[in-house]
């Protein structure tokens, strides 16, 4: 199998990087590369810029906005946006909820939904988790009882990220409580302003409002926002979340934080020495470093595998383990290499603009950014889950 990449493939690499030269602003790529905050705005900025040019949704059709691009390409254009500091587009609409409204949704839902999230008008969370439905998402009890042309919703989800910012929500709901655990689950699209829905912050380790608790009471949703049919929406979630897990595995992310770590650790010190020159900390970093070209050549296996016409299966799986294993290892190395410096985590250093500690503009990003990936390894479904796939699509166990 051919996983070199082509001329075309390579002349594709520098067109992205000639456009991330003329088009990234220079404050984003600074803010990036300091671990320093990204607001609402400052994204949905740039998600707009990648609108206009046509490269926001490459996983898309082409007739609904996509690039039309093969799977080498959208890891190559990830690849250069992560090396050159852009915001990370925020994938909830983009990336998820936009694949099954594309798949199992009405003419009139993609009508709708995708020109608004194309013009990020839309901002998009997860409705999934539960108190006692994280992993074992199948349990959720979230109810909806249809009366009429209308759902009336019932339950709690939680760790919903950025709810706070979103207008919509797509939920995962109980409409049969007699059928099996995931024949009776349906999927929903829900407008946050609808009456009824409350939004509390969930503060988390890292002093960070990100996640949240969604409480619905008695908050009616149109069958027409329905997705799919009734009481198949786990066909529609386990599409969703295939595409969620291929992304959390993040080579590309993981490059770019294996080269600021590599970047720190060769900083010189006080007394001349980087600690590159330490013989355990230079090995450590290549063995992390190893284990992310290993992951990157399984990544390029399998699009190479797609490009000649094949399907992934447990492969997503595979790559959301090792992503997420490899990403808490280069954190922590960058914390140890950032050394005490790390230790106090001032929330104020993460707004850009705020003066850096002593030892380098990354300081009080490290221990944030240590703290962030612990939490990698859990959503998308928990590591431990993916092994149990693993072992059922591949082992046969």
């Amino acid at each position: 199998m051919d996983i070199d990449f082509t001329a075309d493939e390579r002349v594709f690499r520098e067109d992205v990087r000639a456009f991330l030269r003329d088009h990234l602003p220079t404050e984003f790529a600074e803010r990036i590369s300091q671990g320093k905050r990204l607001s609402k705005e400052h994204q949905v900025q740039w998600m707009r810029t990648l609108n206009r040019r046509g490269w926001l949704a490459p996983g898309w059709p082409v007739e609904f906005g996509g690039t039309g691009w093969s799977d080498v390409q959208k890891h190559i254009f990830d690849e250069e946006c992560f090396a050159a500091g852009a915001p990370k587009v925020v994938s909830f609409g983009l990336k998820m909820v936009a694949p099954v409204i594309i798949k199992f949704g009405t003419a009139q839902q993609k009508a709708r939904f995708l020109p608004r999230i194309l013009s990020c008008d839309d901002w998009w969370c997860q409705g999934y988790s539960e108190p006692g439905a994280g992993s074992d998402l199948s349990s959720l009890k979230t109810r909806a009882v249809r009366e009429d042309d209308h759902y009336v919703v019932n339950g709690q989800k939680t760790w919903t990220t950025l709810a706070h910012y979103a207008d919509w929500m797509f939920c995962l709901v109980r409409t049969d409580p007699e059928a099996r655990q995931q024949r009776g689950i349906s999927f929903l699209l829900l407008d946050m302003k609808t009456p009824g829905i409350t939004v509390r912050p969930i503060i988390t380790l890292d002093g960070e409002h990100e996640v949240n608790e969604v409480f619905f009471d008695n908050v009616r949703v149109p069958v027409a926002n329905l997705v799919g049919e009734e009481n198949q929406g786990w066909t529609c979630a386990k599409y969703l979340l295939t595409h969620e897990r291929t992304s959390i595995g993040g080579i590309a992310h993981n490059k770019a934080l294996l080269n600021r770590l590599k970047h720190i650790a060769s900083e010189e010190r006080r007394d001349g020495r980087s600690l590159i020159d330490d013989p355990l900390f230079r090995a450590q970093i290549a063995e992390v470093e190893m284990q992310l070209m290993a992951a990157e050549m399984s990544s390029l296996r399998t699009l190479a595998a797609v490009r000649d016409g094949g399907v992934p299966g447990a492969e997503s799986s595979f790559l959301k383990i090792k992503g997420t294993e490899i990403r808490q290892a280069i954190t922590w190395l960058i914390s140890k290499a950032v050394g005490p410096y790390a230790m106090p985590f001032i929330q104020d250093e993460l707004d850009y603009g705020s003066e850096p500690l002593l030892y380098t503009d990354y300081s009080s990003a490290a221990t944030y950014q240590y703290l962030d990936a612990r939490k990698a390894s859990i959503y998308g479904g928990a590591n431990e889950i993916q092994k149990n796939i693993i072992a059922k699509m591949i082992l046969e166990l």
